[in-house]
């Protein structure tokens, strides 16, 4: 019996995943690998700042003192791009096969140590650099380190990274507010734009007193809840936010991906990432997205470390950040300036030491945007928002006695999207398929209608006539993903997705497939109203290194409408370095004419040819075998 996921990934029901047609699994599972994420975090020039004994006291003040500790870690672009496959923005929650996790307040005030309890960090807009940097930092960068309100980073470490010992108080404290913007643009708040910050979170810094009393935490959290919803759509090839903070959340939470650590960690050290600092021995350069989403696939409940922080002792841990930690279970809205993001910890409660039940339907709310214009005070424009988070305190989840979480099992399973890649691959789905339908429409064509009455044998026709059109609309929609695609096949592949140039090997492969040809094939096996050749050079091997496991064929229309084969490749690439050898003895050349009389001959019940079309020719005691036995595909 064929596993009902194999079909259908989920959702059974979309009550709560309703955004599924928009979300990057569903391209996946229709073929269309976007590769791995541009990820945006900008540490590694953060050392560079040289800060003065004063400077750190400021820093400190602000709430930025572990986050100032957090050296550089190598990101695992592959794995990051498989979570946020996972990531759903209707729950801001990770999908995976074992129920819902996310990321909370209480894993910030663990890994980061950034305040996670205060005031909403919300502010004023800007629009231009120069009045806000002038008044703050004493001096504005040119205008080709701006960008309407956002200045480059490189200009506030070139202007301000080396603030002179005997420097005034007042330069301290600007050189001290360059360096907070630098830090918060390069960690907790980095952008898709790769090197530039927005002023805006600048006048924050005017007090470091006062800038202290803000959840940084709590922001870097909606900001990253925001990040991770806008690269889970399918339409979005960067993910910017702390991704330092979701791999080290990944590491301590799930083993999928977890390098081994080269020191002992039993002594550890505040903020959690530390554990992760320096290089590690699990190399991941042979780490692909696929490999990392066939691992979240099959993920089992031993794979979960539900509450990993557990067994670190807590005598490390600050005493404000202890006590921030039931903010963890607050079910309120996250809030930095524009982007307002639910926190959910009812959908999650393993993660704090509970059963799981079925969770409260999700509210749908607004994702705002600062908009264009200057000077605007967004807690004007957020007041329900500002006012769900001045109540946090009143929303904490609570353990419920007696819980059987076999329902809440049972109720996830209907609602979440449960795979992501496809358990056969589509190549193969396609290859069985049509010779199901080239079965069909053999018994159609050659079943005796003797004795049959006149509603049986419309029945016979019916199941004929359907049949072709089903293989003609597949070839159809074939030719349609081709034209469409072709230009994707000429895309720099990454990585071990390199591919390489076929010369004269390619040319001799394509003369002895024509003089294969040439002998042509009988009259009964060709296909009616559609014609093609298909040059087993174009062939691409399909496997979890390709970014787009796709059909293509190369093809054109002649004077009369047909679709014949053009004899030309595609930037000249052929197989993949990885790839095997086509038996090209496997495909079979379909040469046709347009059978102008179909309709009638459908009318009048005569007997077709059994049809070929271009897969491998299974046999009906190893066509389940297909998948297993054929992995080729045409590359798009």
């Amino acid at each position: 019996m064929v596993d009902y996921y194999a079909t259908n990934p989920g959702p059974v029901e979309d009550i709560v995943l309703y955004d599924q047609d928009k979300h990057v699994s569903s391209a996946v599972w229709e073929g269309q690998e976007r590769g791995a994420l541009r990820c945006h975090e900008h540490t590694s020039k953060l050392d560079q700042w040289m800060l003065t004994e004063k400077q750190v006291e400021l820093v400190k003040m602000a709430g930025f003192g572990y986050l100032r500790m957090i050296p550089a870690i190598s990101l695992d672009n592959p794995l990051i791009s498989a979570l946020v496959e996972r990531w759903r923005r209707e729950t801001n929650t990770f999908h995976f096969t074992v129920g819902e996790m996310t990321v909370t307040l209480e894993d910030v005030a663990y890994l980061l140590g950034l305040p996670v309890d205060g005031e909403a960090v919300i502010g004023v807009t800007y629009t231009s650099c120069e009045a806000v940097c002038i008044k703050l930092l004493g001096k504005a960068p040119d205008s080709g380190y701006t960008s309407g309100g956002m200045v480059k980073l490189s200009w506030l470490k070139e202007t301000f990274s080396q603030c002179p010992e005997d420097a005034s108080m007042e330069d301290i404290a600007r050189c001290t507010r360059a360096y907070l913007l630098y830090l918060v643009g390069s960690t907790i708040f980095s952008t898709t734009t790769g090197n530039k910050v927005p002023v805006m979170y600048l006048p924050l810094f005017e007090n470091f007193d006062e800038a202290g009393k803000y959840a940084w935490g709590a922001a870097a959290l909606s900001f990253l809840y925001r990040a991770l919803g806008n690269a889970s759509l399918r339409s979005q090839s960067t993910i910017s936010g702390c991704l330092t903070l979701l791999q080290c959340w990944s590491y301590y939470h799930l083993n999928v991906g977890r390098p081994k650590l080269n020191h002992d960690p039993i002594h550890e050290c505040f903020p959690f990432v530390l554990r992760w600092k320096g290089k590690q021995s699990s190399p991941t350069s042979n780490r692909d997205v696929a490999f990392y989403r066939k691992s979240l696939d099959s993920m089992k409940p031993s794979d979960v470390d539900w509450c990993p922080y557990s067994n670190i002792s807590h005598t490390v841990i600050p005493e404000h950040i202890l006590r921030s930690l039931i903010l963890g279970r607050s079910k309120t809205m996250l809030i930095c300036y524009d982007k307002a993001e639910r926190h959910l910890p009812d959908r999650c409660l393993r993660q704090f030491g509970m059963h799981q039940t079925v969770p409260e339907e999700v509210q749908k709310w607004e994702r705002k945007s600062r908009g264009v214009d200057g000077g605007v005070d967004l807690s004007t424009k957020m007041e329900s928002e500002l006012n769900e988070w001045s109540n946090r305190h009143l929303y904490i989840v609570e353990a419920e006695e007696d819980v059987e979480e076999s329902e809440y099992l049972q109720w996830y399973m209907r609602i979440t999207r449960k795979l992501v890649g496809r358990p056969v691959p589509i190549s193969s789905e396609f290859q069985r398929m049509n010779a199901a339908l080239r079965e069909i429409a053999h018994i159609a064509d050659t079943i005796s209608t003797h004795g049959l009455d006149d509603q049986q044998l419309q029945s016979v026709t019916r199941i004929r006539y359907i049949t072709y059109e089903c293989l003609r609309d597949q070839i159809a929609s074939t030719v349609v993903v081709a034209s469409n695609s072709q230009s994707e096949a000429g895309k720099k592949v990454r990585g071990k997705e390199r591919v390489r140039r076929k010369g004269m090997g390619k040319r001799k492969r394509k003369e002895e497939v024509d003089q294969y040809y040439a002998a042509g094939i009988p009259m009964q096996h060709r296909i009616p109203a559609t014609a093609f050749d298909v040059d087993p050079s174009h062939l691409y091997h399909i496997g979890n290194e390709m970014d787009n496991p796709h059909l293509c064929i190369t093809v054109s229309e002649d004077d009369h409408g047909r679709i014949s084969h053009v004899a030309q490749s595609v930037d000249d690439i052929d197989f993949c370095e990885d790839a095997k050898e086509v038996d090209e003895s496997h495909f079979h050349h379909l040469v046709g004419e347009q059978d102008d009389h179909l309709s009638s001959e459908v009318a009048e019940d005569k007997p077709h040819a059994s049809l070929d079309i271009v897969v491998p020719q299974v046999s009906h005691e190893t066509r389940e075998d297909v998948a297993q036995q054929n992995d080729y595909g045409v590359l798009v």
